[in-house]
């Protein structure tokens, strides 16, 4: 058994068998991520149970456009780590320290840079996506309150995955519980003994956050083993910045184009009425919790990739692609089991309508089967942009949504519409979901074998 020091310590996976190595970390992400995805689930629970549905939609419906808002960190994040990941695995303390210290100075410069373009531009946008009147200004106030607390989010992000690339997932975990446990009690307080409804679960979240950011920072000023954590690698160096943009930009580029879509098909949910969109965040919560699996051995991946790549052990990586794949289905494969099974006792810890919880049941089970093809694509995802192929999964990401899943959701709309369906079929947007992601497991297998991905190291 591990040793309390040794548990919390930055891991080698350069050594080891590979699939014992990919578990030892990806399960802590599995925890963690989970209790990241408990920040906005119980957001919905508390706004549902003791709001109304309608607080409950204006939660669901401010989500695609705070996902927008953070794509640039989550690029900035994505770099740094792989970034962290190689420069570990060959032992280059230099290039560590330089990587944390521009990451932090390009988040700072990002999180003002955002505050002062975004804020004008939440009002527009919320009336373009025809938010309906009823839940308008619930929207305005979380999204507001959310970016004026954007930096905790964003630091967050990016030193936990700094974190976990020199192979520390424990630590990022027990972060994100202690926040997640504020989170949880700052809801109930502000909601239900203050009153302040949607408000109060967005300045929750942000307390929450900010705790979390914090307690990173202390973790890695005491990771001086590794790396130098000092001011003089805060001042801008041309090299590690370009490699961050360079690395990061795709998957940043990659969550905006998702994060685009979901705005877009956004306004053809709220075509269909309060209940649907209070239904389709029901059912995208837990498809949050289902995804997390796949997610995490997405992330595991990259870093394992990523030290092996620096180490210069291809071998292993090949390896390691094909042990984590494997583990990923068969856990996507018991989740899609569970969901159909027992999904229906989940919706209601969001609403007592049931008229609400059965759209929700019907609209998740569509998406169940999808789970097993996601876990196809974020594992060889993860294997090539550790390897510093960045830019394959972000070309695949686009063409899946911009050119299937938008589409398909409005084409099924369009030619599914009757007198008595104005706007067409609810379920056109978790068919189009499906379809995009069955064709996206393909081309990220057929992308992988090709192998390009692994000539792309620093």
């Amino acid at each position: 058994m591990k040793s309390v020091k040794t548990l919390f310590a930055p891991t080698d996976m350069t050594k080891g068998a590979p699939w014992k190595s990919i578990l030892t970390f990806t399960l802590p992400m599995i925890i963690g991520n989970i209790a990241q995805q408990l920040y906005n689930t119980v957001d919905s629970i508390v706004v549902g149970k003791y709001v109304n549905d309608n607080a409950l939609a204006a939660v669901g419906s401010a989500g695609p456009i705070l996902n927008l808002l953070l794509v640039l960190f989550i690029g900035i994040s994505a770099g740094a780590g792989v970034m962290t990941a190689q420069y570990f695995g060959a032992r280059n303390r230099k290039g560590i320290s330089y990587t944390v210290g521009n990451a932090i100075t390009v988040t700072i410069i990002a999180c003002v840079g955002l505050i002062i373009i975004a804020a004008p531009l939440i009002s527009p946008l919320l009336r373009m996506l025809n938010t309906p009147d009823s839940i308008f200004k619930w929207c305005h106030d979380y999204l507001m309150i959310s970016l004026v607390g954007m930096a905790g989010m964003a630091f967050y992000n990016i030193l936990s995955g700094i974190i976990r690339g020199m192979g520390d997932s424990v630590s990022a975990l027990l972060y994100l519980l202690v926040a997640t446990v504020i989170n949880i009690i700052l809801d109930i307080v502000f909601v239900v003994f203050c009153g302040m409804e949607v408000a109060g679960v967005a300045l929750a979240t942000v307390i929450a956050q900010c705790v979390s950011s914090l307690l990173c920072f202390i973790k890695l000023s005491k990771m001086t083993e590794n790396f130098d954590f000092k001011l003089s690698y805060l001042k801008p160096n041309k090299k590690y910045i370009r490699n961050i943009i360079r690395l990061g930009l795709p998957s940043g580029l990659t969550q905006a184009i998702l994060s685009s879509a979901m705005i877009v098909v956004q306004s053809l949910t709220n075509q269909f009425g309060e209940q649907f969109i209070a239904a389709n965040v029901v059912t995208m919560r837990v498809d949050g919790f289902a995804m997390m699996p796949n997610f995490s051995f997405g992330m595991a991946l990259t870093t394992y990739a990523g030290q092996n790549v620096g180490a210069g052990k291809m071998d292993r990586v090949l390896k390691g692609a094909k042990q984590g794949t494997l583990m990923a289905v068969g856990c996507s494969t018991a989740i899609t089991a569970l969901i159909i099974l027992f999904g229906k006792p989940l919706m209601w810890l969001f609403t007592d309508t049931a008229d609400l919880v059965n759209l929700s049941y019907k609209l998740m089970l569509i998406l169940s089967v999808g789970y097993i093809a996601m876990a196809v694509t974020q594992s060889l995802s993860g294997i090539m942009r550790g390897a510093g192929d960045t830019l394959t999964p972000m070309w695949i990401s686009l063409i899946t949504t911009i050119a299937i899943r938008v589409p398909i959701a409005y084409g099924i709309s369009y030619f599914t519409t009757t007198e008595a369906l104005p706007h067409g079929i609810k379920e056109c947007i978790q068919i189009s979901l499906l379809t995009s992601w069955i064709i996206g497991a393909v081309l990220t297998t057929i992308f992988y074998a090709l192998g390009k991905w692994k000539n792309k190291a620093l």
